[in-house]
């Protein structure tokens, strides 16, 4: 996928409003949440979206600094690239499904046994990955590819972004019965905000040029 086409499908994907929140604790790890939790929570964006152009400066411009310079950040940005340009997936959309999934922790395990980067499923990895991959999805660069397969899978079938990671976090089963759109799911609409936000900002960030251009549709 061109960044010309990832920014048409962000444009018609982000919804006109939504927040996050961010802090780096003493370990260096980066917390993200959709609302202030506790007092170590800091704006990183937030406000409406169409008031948000490159060049001004946001209240998180740290946050988004850490996810520049954090070593854990560094040590797999050229598996990042690599994954975006094979699997044809913008480098920035996966930075940021690894910025929420795992706060690029690679050694992350959820309770439902998600694992790695960008918290791969065993079930998930048994579709997108070789058996002999499967097996060590807990590495970094093959989790990184794994995921990368998913979303541009996804992305393929659902033509949208929003729907694409919807179907990410709650199954495409979940997006296909809310009519291939995010499902009313609290959970599901809060990490697509998420990620949109964040992808957002990272695409202001890197492109600026290309930004200014882009309309936002509500």
């Amino acid at each position: 996928m061109t960044r010309w086409l990832c920014l048409l499908l962000l444009a018609h994907a982000l919804p006109a409003r939504a927040d996050l929140w961010g802090f780096v604790d003493a370990a260096g790890v980066a917390h993200f949440a959709s609302s202030r939790l506790d007092a170590r929570f800091n704006p990183v964006l937030g406000g409406p979206l169409t008031q948000r152009v490159p060049g001004k400066t946001d209240a998180g411009t740290a946050m988004l600094t850490w996810l520049d310079i954090a070593p854990e950040v560094k040590a797999v940005q050229p598996w990042v690239r690599e994954a975006a340009e094979k699997h044809g997936v913008d480098a920035e959309l996966l930075k940021a499904v690894i910025a929420v999934e795992s706060g690029y922790q690679k050694g992350a395990v959820s309770p439902r046994g998600a694992l790695g980067l960008m918290q791969i499923t065993p079930d998930t990895a048994s579709r997108y990955a070789s058996p002999a991959d499967a097996a060590r999805l807990i590495e970094p660069r093959i989790n990184i590819h794994t995921g990368a397969r998913m979303l541009a899978d996804l992305i393929r079938r659902f033509g949208r972004i929003d729907a694409a990671l919807a179907a990410w976090n709650a199954g495409e089963g979940a997006v296909r019965r809310a009519g291939n759109r995010v499902p009313d799911i609290d959970e599901t609409q809060a990490h697509v905000h998420l990620v949109l936000e964040l992808y957002w900002a990272l695409l202001q960030q890197g492109q600026p040029a290309r930004a200014q251009r882009l309309t936002l549709h509500p």
